[in-house]
Order: structure tokens, then C-alpha cells, then sequence
């Protein structure tokens, strides 16, 4: 058994524990937590807060790559011409060797799960022979209507591979702006099949101007690129994404579907997609949203609705690091009355009910085995993380 105690234990089921302990088995299963009475000599005591290992809910591993190659505050319209201008921008070795780097340093810094989004199958590997658990969400993309089975096959055969690589895999869509109406529907049925949908919705004012009334920047991007745009809705974006749904499956929903971004949602996009979606996760990237478009989440409002909220990183083409509680500090920044027991809960247990894997992950409960974490520089008489603050792995 290895007692480990601290400053201060974060179950994230429970309470935090003052002069707190957690006991996990040789296996790294929890046993118990407690309030130390007496350090004994085996006692591991550590300054700082422990957590649960993160779940980041939402990360593109592959594109670690393009760290420091993007310009901010491009908006959507602009992001996106710099992926297509900077994505192949690599030799393999090099896109390999970065991925790698990203992904040990996440999992020294305590993420126990992730949700990794792959459009080939470069990390397919490196992620099977890891102890960190990583769902993979094969992405499609394409805005013409004749190309959507074609675009679905080769997706298709990444998922096999993926499955061959032990990986839990399924195709998903990426976003309404991207796809014409045939492949969001026939990728979003393949999702649904494997029981999970991680789509970026509403992650612009752009997005919801372009499907919604056919205007703002992302649109003529689009039609001057003479790309194929889905008619216009009137309305905000996350209705084309569930009424397209409704046309392939009825309501309501029981598979996870995890929409990422939100960063324009309001609460009447949000009441429509948790009145059809009964296992809905809001996935913030608050770090990814602020570097493209100096925005983020209503997450107070997301609060007050009392949906499931989860974080993620993005990737490092619209991020400066893939870290957690750097993510977990930007959301103390903008939103300071967020308790951190909150935002742990996001972190830690939500992401992992996203996955599924609530079960196993994201809390210190007895039979699980979650990993434990170190945050440090806590400022203990705020309860808040400092500027200086870090994590590492300790299990």
C-alpha cells in the first residue's frame, strides 16, 4: 500500500480534506482517503493539493507540430487558412517526434484520458503503447455532397487501424462549416453506432453568421473558395447539427455526445441541445478560444443550466502548451467566483463521464484507479491556483 497525503486531497466526489491522505493498493486502485491524524514514516507528504488525473476532453495530438507557427486572433476565417497553408509543413519524423514530446509531457503532468482527435493515423502507435487512456475520434471533413461516401470509406479504414491498435476509435464529424449536410449526417450515424460524437459547435460568431444567415467572414471565405454551403437556417448553429441528427436517429439521444468549444452558445441553442442529448458534455477550451478569437464560453451561464461541463486543450496550432491547469488558471482569470473544487470536477470527473470511463477515472473512490496528481503553489487562502502553479504525476 503507498499512503500519499498533502495540504490538501480533492476527491472531487467529495469535500476537500484538510490535511488529507489517499491509500492506493500496489496496482494503483484507490483504497480510501482520510484526514491524517499522525504521519507515520511511510506517510508521502507533498505541499500542494492532490487531485485525480486530468481527462482532457478535448486535444488534436497530431498537430503538435505547428507550436509557434500560428498567428492569434485570426478568427475562424484566418485559422483555418493557416492550417491548410501549415498542416503538411513538417517531415513525418518531425510531426512524430513533436507528438510524442506533447503526449509523455501530458501524461508526466497528470492527464489520465483524453479525447484525441486524429485525421490520419500518425499517433495511432505511440497512443496504444501508453498507460494513459485515450479515445479517438476519426474526423471527417468535405463540403462537396458527391464526395461524402468516399470521404466516410477512408474514415472507415483509420478506425480499423485504430481497432488494430487496441484503440478505441469511431468516425465523428467536425463542424457544420465543414461539411456538407450528407457526410454530417453519415458521419454522425457512424458515431452514434460506437456511441460517441465529439463535434466543434459554435466555437465562433463566423460559424453561427454562416450556417445561420449566409454572412460574416467564414462565408466568404467559403464561396470564394467556390466550396459547397449547406442553405441557411435563420438560426444558430447547433440547431443544423441536431436537426440533422433527428433525420438518422430519433430523439432522444443516450450516446455521448461531447460538443466542443460553445464559445457563442446561448441558452436557447443550449436547452435545444440538452432537450434531445441526454448525455451532452459542454467541452470548454478556453486557452484555444481566447488565441483564436480573444473569446471564451459563458461558463458561468453553462453553470447556472446545470449541464455537464468538461476541459480540454486544443492543439498547439491554437495554444501555447497542452496543459491542464494551465487551462484550469485562464478559467480563474476571467471567471474568479468558480470554485476550483468546480473546476476539478470538470477536469477530472466529468471529462472521464464523457468518455465513459467514470467508472475507472476522475475521482478518489474506492476501486478506482484514476492516478494521483500534484498541483502546487496553491494559494490556500483563496483556495485558487497561483500563476505559479504546476502538476506532475505521482501515480
Amino acid at each position: 500500500m503507498r499512503r500519499i497525503a498533502a495540504n490538501y486531497i480533492f476527491p472531487v466526489t467529495s469535500d476537500p480534506i484538510r490535511n488529507g491522505y489517499v491509500d492506493f493498493g500496489d496496482d494503483g486502485t484507490v483504497i480510501g482517503t482520510g484526514r491524517l491524524t499522525q504521519e507515520t514514516g511511510s506517510t508521502e507528504f507533498y505541499n500542494g493539493i492532490i487531485v485525480p488525473g486530468f481527462t482532457n476532453a478535448h486535444c488534436h495530438i497530431e498537430l503538435s507540430h505547428l507550436e509557434g507557427k500560428f498567428k492569434e486572433a485570426t478568427g475562424m476565417s484566418g485559422f483555418i487558412d493557416q492550417i491548410n497553408a501549415l498542416r503538411e509543413s513538417a517531415p513525418e519524423e518531425e510531426r512524430q517526434a513533436a507528438m510524442r514530446y506533447q503526449f509523455e509531457k501530458m501524461y508526466a503532468e497528470g492527464v489520465s484520458a483524453m479525447a484525441d482527435i486524429s485525421n490520419c493515423s500518425e499517433s495511432f502507435a505511440m497512443k496504444s503503447g501508453s498507460p494513459m487512456y485515450t479515445r479517438t475520434f476519426v474526423e471527417v471533413f468535405g463540403t462537396e455532397p458527391e464526395d461524402a461516401p468516399a470521404v466516410i470509406e477512408e474514415a472507415g479504414m483509420l478506425v480499423r487501424k485504430a481497432a488494430a491498435c487496441g484503440l478505441d476509435a469511431a468516425v465523428t464529424p467536425h463542424s457544420p462549416y465543414t461539411m456538407s449536410p450528407e457526410l454530417l449526417r453519415m458521419a454522425s450515424e457512424e458515431g452514434l453506432k460506437a456511441g460517441f460524437i465529439s463535434y466543434h459547435n459554435q466555437e465562433s460568431q463566423e460559424e453561427d453568421d454562416m450556417i445561420g444567415f449566409h454572412r460574416g467572414p467564414l462565408y466568404e471565405n467559403y464561396r470564394n473558395r467556390r466550396l459547397s454551403i449547406a442553405p441557411a437556417t435563420g438560426k444558430p448553429a447547433v440547431f443544423h447539427f441536431l436537426d440533422q441528427l433527428l433525420k438518422i436517429h430519433p430523439a432522444p439521444f443516450d450516446e455521448h455526445i461531447l460538443l466542443i468549444h460553445n464559445t457563442v452558445s446561448k441558452e436557447d441553442s443550449i436547452r435545444a441541445a440538452e432537450s434531445i442529448l441526454r448525455h451532452c458534455t459542454w467541452v470548454t477550451c478556453p486557452l484555444s478560444n481566447i488565441f483564436i478569437h480573444r473569446a471564451m464560453a459563458d461558463l458561468p451561464m453553462l453553470m447556472g443550466m446545470g449541464v455537464r461541463i468538461a476541459v480540454g486543450t486544443d492543439s498547439l496550432s491554437s495554444n501555447h502548451v497542452l496543459s491542464m491547469v494551465e487551462e484550469l488558471k485562464c478559467i480563474h482569470r476571467h471567471y474568479p467566483q468558480i470554485p476550483l473544487q468546480t473546476m476539478l470536477q470538470w477536469a477530472c470527473l466529468n471529462g472521464a463521464a464523457a468518455l465513459g470511463k467514470d467508472d475507472a477515472l476522475g475521482s478518489f473512490e474506492p476501486g478506482k484507479k484514476p492516478g494521483a496528481v500534484l498541483i502546487d503553489a496553491v494559494d490556500f487562502d483563496s483556495m485558487q491556483l497561483s500563476e505559479e502553479s504546476t502538476s506532475r504525476r505521482l501515480i
